[in-house]
C-alpha cells in the first residue's frame, strides 16, 4: 500500500530488514541451506491499515478469509513489525490468536508486556514501563520535584501517563499540570497549551508525544519566545530532527531525552551507498526514494513516481540514475546514531536464530511431544512461538539478545542531551545510558560535563515547587497542596535532622542535646558542684576555714571558763553552741562533690540536725536569760529553774524532734542521686532528689520555727538590766539568721543544678556566721581586749566603767 507521505528514516528501517536478511542468507553458520524471504507491507501509521496487512500476511491473499490460509512454499515464519504502538497492539490481538510471532522495533507501549492479552508479542525496542522509570531516574538524579507533563491523547498517551503518575505517586516528585496534546491540529487548543506552560513555576516540563503531533507546539512555544525551561523527552520524539529545528534552538536547546539504544551496524553504510533503482533487485520503494533523496522525478510512470506536464513546465529535474548517493548529505545516510534501525536489525536475528533453533533440533531430543522437532520446511506459527521464547544470541557487536518473561529485549536507553551549535543550530550528544539488565546502582551511568542547559548553561537547572529544607529543620505540609509544596520548620529542642528534606526530627539520645543549628547532637556535659571547679574550692575553703573560727572561739572560752563572761550565760551551752557551730559549718562539705546515695541521705539531715542543735542552744540561752533575771526577784517561783538542767532539756527535746522528723523523712521517702536531663539543654544535672519535698519544707519549717520563737524571745529580753545580757545579741543573731533563710527560699527555687546547692551552702555559712559573730564576737572582745570589765561587780552593775587598768 502506498501512504500519502514517504519518510526516509522509515524507508532505512525497511533496509535495515533487508539488510540483515541478505546478510543472514550469506552466513554459511547460521541457518546453512536456507533462504530467508520476505514480504513488505506499509501501515501507514493506521491501526486498521496495520491489521489489514497483518492478516494479509497471514492469509497469503487479499481477499481476507479469517482461518483461511492460501499459500504454498514455505509458511509465513515472523512478523516484524508494527513501528507504531496503536498499531502493534491491533496486530498483536489477532496474531496472537494464530500464535503468530511478532517482533517489533518501536511499539513502547507497556500493555504490550501483558502476556495474558498478547502472548505472541515481542520487542526489541525498551517498553514504555522501562522509559517512565528511566525519566523518573532522571527527575530523581537532577533534583527535580516540580514538573509538568505533555502527552498525546491517544489509547498510547493515556496509559503512559497513568503509568508514570503511578510510578510518581511513589516518589517525592510532583505534578503541577498534565495536559494532552491533540492529535488533530488545533491553534486553540496548541495556544492554551502555551499559556499554560507560561504561566506555571515549572522548569522542567515531560513530553511524552510523538513528533508528528508536537511539532505544531513547539512552534507555538518558540514563537512565544518561552525560554529557561527544561524539556524531558521521550523516545518518540527525543531524537527527532523535525522536531528540533534550528529556529526553535532559543526554546529546545538543553533538551534532555531518552533515546533507544544505539549501535553502529557493520558495513550498512556501504550497504546503503550501493542502493540504485537499476541494479538493485527486490527492493520496493526504492524509485520514490531516488526521487525524494535527489529531488527529481521520473520520466517513466509507474506506482510510485510520475512526471506531468505541469511538472515539465515547472522545469522540475528529472531523474537519469546517474546521480550519486556519495555526493549527498542527508541524514538516510548518517550511521553513526542508528537506534530504531539496530532494533529492526535485533529483531530479523532474534527471527533468524529461532528458525536456526527449530532448523537445528535433533528428533527425540525435541521441545514437542515424545521429544519430536519441527519442520523447517512445513511447520505451525506455535511451534516456533516456542523457539522465539527462548531465542538467546550475541550480535555482531557482542551485544547479548534475548527477551524476558513478558517478551522484551534488555532494557537498555540512551540519554541524550540537545546542544545549540556556534552556527545556532540544535544537535543531540549521547551523555548517558540506563541498563535495567545490570544490577541496581550501576544501572545509571551519566556524563555530567557533557550537560549543557537552556541558555548553554552548564549548571543543572532548578524545579523546585518549595526550596530545599535544611539540615536542622523539617518539611511541614501546606494544606491542600501537593507534598512537594512545603513549609521548613526548625527542629525543637532535644531535636535534630542531619540530612536535607528531612520529613520528620530525630530525637537526640537521653544524654545527648541538640546545638542551635538542630543538625548534631551534642554529649550532655555532667554538672555538679565539684571540689575541682572555683565556685566548689572556693564554698570548700570558707566552709573550712569558717569551721576553724568557732575552734578558735572554744579554745579561747575554755583557757577562760572561770571568767565572769563565760560563766555568765551558762557556759555548757555555749560550748555546744560553738561545737554545734563548728559542725554547720563542715555540713556545707557534704554538699559539695558527686552526689552518691550516702550523701543524698546525710546532706540535709546532718544540716538539719546541727543547725537545730545550735538554734535549740540559742534559744535555751535565750529563756535562761530570761528565767536568770526573774530569779533574782524576792520570791520569785523561777528560782527552781536555774541551772544546767532546764537548757539541756530544752536543747535536746528540740534536736529530738527534728531528730523524730528526719527519721521518718528517710524511713518513708529518702533522698536519692538523680540525673536531671531536661532543666539545662546540653547538661546532664547531677543533684540529690529530696524523696519528699514535704518532708524537706517541714524539717525547714521547724528550724524556722525555732529560729522565730529564739528571735522573739530575746527580743523582749534585750532591755534586761544586766552587764552582760546576751538577748541583744541574739536578738541580732536570731534576726541574721531568720533574714538569710527568708532570703534563701525565692533565691533556691529560682536556681537549678550545681548553683542551687551553692546557694543552699551560701545560707548555711551565712546563718551560721551570723550566729557565730553575732553571740561570740562582742565576748571575744571584752575577754581578749577588755579583761578589765570582765569582772563579777561590771556583770552585777556594781562596778564603774574605767579605762584605766585595775
Amino acid at each position: 500500500m502506498q501512504c500519502d507521505r514517504f519518510a526516509l528514516s522509515r524507508y532505512r528501517w525497511l533496509q535495515a530488514m533487508i539488510f540483515a536478511i541478505e546478510e543472514i542468507n550469506q552466513n554459511q553458520n547460521l541457518l546453512p541451506n536456507i533462504t530467508l524471504g520476505y514480504e513488505v507491507y506499509e501501515s501507514c501509521a493506521l491501526p486498521s491499515v496495520g491489521l489489514q496487512g497483518g492478516m494479509f500476511l497471514v492469509t497469503g491473499q487479499k481477499e481476507l478469509v479469517p482461518n483461511y490460509q492460501c499459500t504454498s512454499g514455505t509458511p509465513l515464519a515472523i512478523i516484524i513489525g508494527d513501528a507504531i504502538s496503536g498499531t502493534s497492539i491491533a496486530m498483536a490481538r489477532v496474531l496472537g490468536l494464530y500464535k503468530y510471532p511478532q517482533i517489533s522495533y518501536n511499539a513502547g507501549a507497556d500493555i504490550l508486556s501483558d502476556r495474558t492479552q498478547f502472548p505472541t508479542f515481542f520487542r526489541t525496542t525498551t517498553s514504555a514501563g522501562f522509559e517512565s522509570l528511566t525519566i523518573i531516574r532522571l527527575l530523581q538524579y537532577f533534583g527535580w520535584t516540580w514538573v509538568g507533563i505533555l502527552v498525546e491523547d491517544t489509547d498510547y498517551g493515556e496509559l503512559a501517563i497513568q503509568d508514570l503518575k503511578e510510578k510518581l505517586d511513589k516518589t517525592n516528585i510532583c505534578i503541577e499540570f498534565s495536559e494532552f496534546v491533540l492529535t488533530v491540529y488545533s491553534p486553540i487548543k496548541i495556544k492554551m497549551i502555551v499559556t499554560v506552560i507560561k504561566q506555571s513555576s515549572v522548569n522542567v516540563i515531560v513530553i511524552i508525544c510523538s513528533e508528528a503531533y508536537i511539532i505544531q507546539l513547539m512552534e507555538e512555544a518558540s514563537k512565544q519566545n518561552i525560554t529557561g525551561k527544561t524539556w524531558v523527552a521521550s523516545t518518540s520524539s527525543s531524537t527527532s530532527r523535525k522536531v528540533f529545528k534550528r529556529n526553535q534552538a532559543k526554546t529546545l536547546a538543553g533538551t534532555i531525552g531518552i533515546a533507544t539504544h544505539k549501535a553502529d551496524i557493520p558495513d550498512f553504510r556501504s550497504f546503503l551507498l550501493n542502493l540504485h533503482p537499476f541494479t538493485s533487485q527486490h527492493n520496493v520503494y526504492l524509485e520514490t526514494f531516488w526521487e525524494e533523496a535527489f529531488n527529481c522525478r521520473w520520466l517513466k510512470a509507474d506506482n510510485y513516481g510520475t512526471m506531468s506536464t505541469n511538472d515539465l513546465v515547472k522545469e522540475i529535474k528529472v531523474c537519469t540514475g546517474t546521480e550519486n548517493l556519495n555526493e549527498l548529505s542527508i541524514s538516510f545516510l548518517d550511521v553513526s546514531s542508528l537506534r530504531v534501525d539496530y532494533s529492526v536489525y535485533n529483531a530479523v536475528y532474534a527471527a533468524a536464530h529461532a528458525l536456526h533453533d527449530l532448523y537445528t533440533c535433533k528428533p527425540g531430543e525435541g521441545p514437542f511431544r515424545n521429544g519430536s522437532c519441527a519442520n523447517i520446511y512445513d511447520f505451525e506459527p506455535w511451534q516456533l512461538l516456542h523457539y522465539v521464547k527462548n531465542v538467546q544470541f550475541k550480535n555482531k557487536l557482542g551485544e547479548k539478545i534475548y527477551f524476558d518473561a513478558e517478551g522484551n529485549a534488555p532494557p537498555i536507553v540512551d540519554i541524550i542531551n540537545w546542544h545549540q551549535t556556534p552556527d545556532g543550530s540544535l544537535k543531540y550528544v549521547d551523555v548517558g545510558k540506563v541498563d535495567f539488565s545490570l544490577p541496581p546502582g550501576k544501572q545509571s551511568i551519566i556524563n555530567n560535563g557533557a550537560l549543557i542547559w537552556n541558555g548553554r548553561n552548564t549548571q543543572v537547572p532548578c524545579s523546585v515547587c518549595s526550596e530545599s529544607c535544611p539540615p536542622g529543620y523539617r518539611k511541614a505540609a501546606r494544606p491542600g497542596e501537593p507534598i512537594c509544596c512545603f513549609d521548613c520548620l526548625q527542629c525543637s529542642e532535644g531535636e535534630i535532622s542531619n540530612q536535607t528534606d528531612s520529613i520528620d526530627c530525630t530525637e537526640c539520645p537521653f544524654d545527648h542535646y541538640s546545638n542551635d543549628r538542630r543538625d548534631e547532637c551534642i554529649p550532655k556535659s555532667i554538672e555538679f558542684l565539684s571540689y575541682k571547679e572555683t565556685l566548689g574550692a572556693i564554698l570548700a575553703s570558707t566552709s573550712i576555714f569558717s569551721s576553724l573560727i568557732p575552734v578558735v572561739i572554744l579554745c579561747i572560752f575554755i583557757r577562760h571558763h572561770d571568767t565572769p563572761i563565760v560563766k555568765a550565760n551558762n557556759r555548757e551551752l555555749s560550748f555546744l553552741l560553738l561545737l554545734g557551730l563548728v559542725l554547720c559549718f563542715l555540713c556545707c562539705l557534704i554538699f559539695i562533690g558527686r552526689p552518691v546515695v550516702i550523701t543524698c541521705l546525710l546532706r540535709q539531715t546532718a544540716f538539719a540536725i546541727v543547725f537545730t542543735l545550735s538554734v535549740s542552744c540559742v534559744l535555751a540561752k535565750t529563756i535562761m536569760v530570761v528565767i536568770a533575771f526573774n530569779a533574782t526577784k524576792p520570791n520569785s517561783n523561777f528560782k527552781k529553774w536555774v541551772g544546767p538542767k532546764l537548757s539541756n532539756t530544752i536543747v535536746f527535746v528540740c534536736t529530738f524532734l527534728q531528730v523524730i522528723i528526719c527519721i521518718a523523712w528517710l524511713t518513708s521517702s529518702p533522698p536519692f542521686p538523680e540525673q536531671n536531663m531536661n532543666s539545662e539543654p546540653g547538661k546532664i544535672i547531677i543533684g540529690c532528689n529530696e524523696g519528699s519535698t514535704v518532708a524537706f519544707w517541714f524539717m525547714l519549717g521547724y528550724m524556722g520555727l525555732l529560729a522565730f520563737v529564739s528571735f522573739v524571745v530575746a527580743f523582749l529580753a534585750r532591755n534586761l538590766p544586766d552587764s552582760f545580757n546576751e538577748a541583744k545579741f541574739i536578738t541580732f543573731s536570731m534576726l541574721v539568721f531568720v533574714s538569710v533563710w527568708l532570703a534563701f527560699i525565692p533565691a533556691y527555687l529560682s536556681t537549678r543544678g550545681k548553683y542551687m546547692v551553692a546557694v543552699e551552702i551560701f545560707a548555711i555559712l551565712a546563718s551560721s556566721a551570723g550566729l557565730l559573730a553575732c553571740i561570740f564576737f562582742p565576748k571575744c572582745y571584752i575577754i581578749l581586749l577588755r579583761p578589765e570589765i570582765n569582772t563579777k561587780e561590771y556583770l552585777m552593775g556594781k562596778g564603774t566603767f574605767s579605762s584605766k587598768k585595775v
